[in-house]
């Protein structure tokens, strides 16, 4: 069991007030909302909920786990090119660094800990690593905040409202425990993504003519 101080460092962490920018950045949501395919909360429920279990929540999760278990920074080196040689465009690469850059910024100034230039789910888990957190937990909350993070630019865009977006979230979070239930006994040769219309989507806001996000 995670102490109440390993769950309340893993809670500011994902809190939407740590730095890193989470609030900038749609994953491509943007353009799938403006296109029509994300119009209401059936929709936006199911194009998140695939991006969760075929798409980055998958990968991220494994990339994650690998970068927690990776016995040295050489290792650590090779999974932070898998992950970023699996970008599917220029913003998705682009969001993927600049969160992992601000949160190593921010998390190496609080507590000491270096952890250099790396991409974001392979920050947190080198970085819930070398604090001693639990890698379930840690794995959990990540995918709880990004799942809340597109919830939030759904809430404003879609417009879903508050409740709608709220019940978005709790209805999704037990497939953010199963994920990591599934994946933490995976390694990276099971990577994989399906989520091909994502993928376009995020290669279309790059010239998406009006935008709120980065991505």
């Amino acid at each position: 069991m995670a102490t109440a101080t390993e769950t309340l460092t893993l809670t500011q962490w994902f809190s939407p007030g740590f730095p890193v920018g989470a609030f900038a950045y749609s994953h491509g949501l943007e353009w799938a909302i403006e296109s029509g395919d994300v119009h209401d909360p059936v929709s936006t429920q199911g194009w998140i909920a695939q991006i969760l279990a075929h798409g980055a929540g998958w990968n991220d999760t494994l990339l994650l786990a690998a970068s927690y278990r990776a016995p040295d920074k050489a290792a650590l080196q090779e999974v932070d090119a898998i992950a970023r040689a699996l970008a599917a465009s220029k913003e998705r690469l682009r969001e993927t660094d600049l969160q992992g850059a601000a949160f190593c910024k921010v998390v190496s100034d609080l507590s000491g800990i270096p952890l250099g230039g790396l991409c974001y789910p392979v920050a947190v888990g080198w970085a819930a690593q070398r604090a001693a957190l639990p890698l379930e937990l840690t794995a959990q909350m990540y995918l709880q905040s990004f799942l809340s993070n597109l919830a939030a630019v759904s809430m404003r865009l879609v417009p879903l409202g508050q409740t709608a977006g709220q019940a978005l979230i709790r209805d999704l979070t037990p497939r953010c425990i199963d994920l990591v239930d599934a994946a933490l006994p995976c390694d990276l040769d099971d990577l994989t993504s399906t989520t091909f219309l994502a993928d376009v989507a995020a290669m279309k806001h790059e010239t998406q003519y009006a935008r709120i996000f980065r991505t």
